[in-house]
């Protein structure tokens, strides 16, 4: 079967609600998109969480061939029936008024005790856009993991952070065997692993 070649673009909405609105919002869209085989679809009415967009910051050690990992609660986790105290690559959210870069330099500090040499834009990508419009944006930071370790975090927002270097050869068996379970960290720790050498030049 050959596929169609039209790509679709135009999207209308009818009605947009806010249904719930705390420290994330829900919002609720009645609207039609365009279709691959042309014209509009039927109305679907669809839920979107909108909780802001976050930066992702792998710290890597390129002297030392390790990076710097954090460990954490996370009620979602828990929520799920998963192991709830997941290792993941520091993060946060960009508030008003800061860039990503700005971000990446804050979450460092205060998640890992730890300031970046050098920091680079990776790429950016939606978390779960069935459902969220949060955007995640990876930057890759330059480290001393000599100075990493101990416990993290904003006692006032609840923040009990382990912090850890992780060899290479031990992130490469970590991937194989599926022991991390953040999406962020994933594609993190791939990226790292496929793109080494050029990494290495820009740090």
């Amino acid at each position: 079967m050959t596929s169609p070649s039209h790509r679709p673009t135009a999207v209308k909405v009818a009605q947009k609600e806010t249904l719930f609105k705390a420290y994330s919002r829900l919002d609720r869209y009645r609207l039609r998109h365009e279709l691959f085989a042309g014209g509009m679809g039927p109305e679907v009415s669809r839920e979107v969480l909108e909780r802001g967009h976050a930066v992702a910051v792998l710290l890597f050690d390129p002297d030392r061939d390790c990076v710097v990992l954090i460990e954490q609660f996370r009620p979602g986790a828990y929520a799920a029936g998963m192991e709830p105290w997941l290792i993941e690559v520091v993060a946060g959210i960009i508030e008003d008024g800061e860039t990503a870069e700005d971000v990446a330099r804050r979450e460092t500090i205060e998640e890992a005790g730890l300031i970046p040499e050098k920091l680079f834009r990776v790429q950016s990508w939606l978390a779960t856009p069935g459902i969220s419009s949060e955007s995640i944006e990876l930057w890759c930071g330059r480290v001393d993991s000599r100075q990493a370790g101990g416990l993290h975090g904003v006692a006032a927002e609840g923040e009990d952070i382990r912090v850890f270097v992780s060899p290479l050869p031990e992130v490469r068996q970590a991937l194989r065997d599926g022991r991390y379970t953040n999406a962020a960290t994933l594609i993190a720790l791939q990226w790292l692993l496929l793109n080494e050498d050029d990494i290495r030049k820009k740090l």
